[in-house]
């Protein structure tokens, strides 16, 4: 069995024999183990516009880094029951934690590149695909280089899902993870 945290509800970890998934109904940051976790905590208030959108629209609730001690609760858990946690490249919560090796969703099968940044607790991981396929569409608005560079956008769930490949190579990860136990 492995617990899924942070799991968006109905989504691509949903139905699966093997999986428990914990949604924000759920609340994640409740998880006492004892299975290892692929974790996905909430990132928006970590990414590259959460200044800018709190400079915009203010309020404690956008306040960069404010997620309730999700991010550090998914962290902990990696650190005691073993697993992998997911977060965007770029994202400050690393900064603010640990260091991370990164992969691209593209290779699994995501149409945008979609660089995201893993962070495993277990023995030596199953190999990940490190290809860096340039996707067909990006994530949100236009590109900054100009409207030569703009591909079809993704915007909300397509462009936060996790494709099926990515998903079972997680799971894989979080299989082959040792309980750990480890001072948080």
């Amino acid at each position: 069995m492995i617990a899924a945290l942070f799991a968006e509800a109905g989504g691509c970890y949903y139905g699966l024999p093997h999986v428990d998934p914990w949604d924000i109904a759920r609340d994640a940051r409740a998880y006492s183990g004892p299975h290892p976790v692929v974790a996905h905590p909430p990132c928006q208030l970590w990414g590259r516009f959460a200044k800018i959108n709190f400079s915009r629209w203010g309020g404690d609730h956008n306040r960069p880094g404010n997620d309730g001690g999700c991010f550090a609760s998914a962290l902990a858990s990696v650190r005691k029951w073993g697993g992998v946690l997911e977060h965007p490249a770029g994202s400050y919560a690393w900064a603010a934690h640990e260091w991370v090796c990164e992969v691209w969703q593209s290779a699994y099968g995501h149409r945008c590149n979609k660089r995201t940044w893993l962070f495993y607790c277990g023995p030596p991981p199953p190999e990940m695909d490190w290809q860096r396929p340039l996707g067909t569409h990006q994530i949100g608005g236009h590109d900054q280089r100009g409207p030569a560079a703009n591909k079809p956008s993704l915007f909300g769930r397509a462009a936060r899902a996790t494709p099926p490949a990515f998903r079972d190579a997680l799971l894989s990860l979080a299989a082959s993870s040792a309980r750990i136990e480890r001072a948080t």
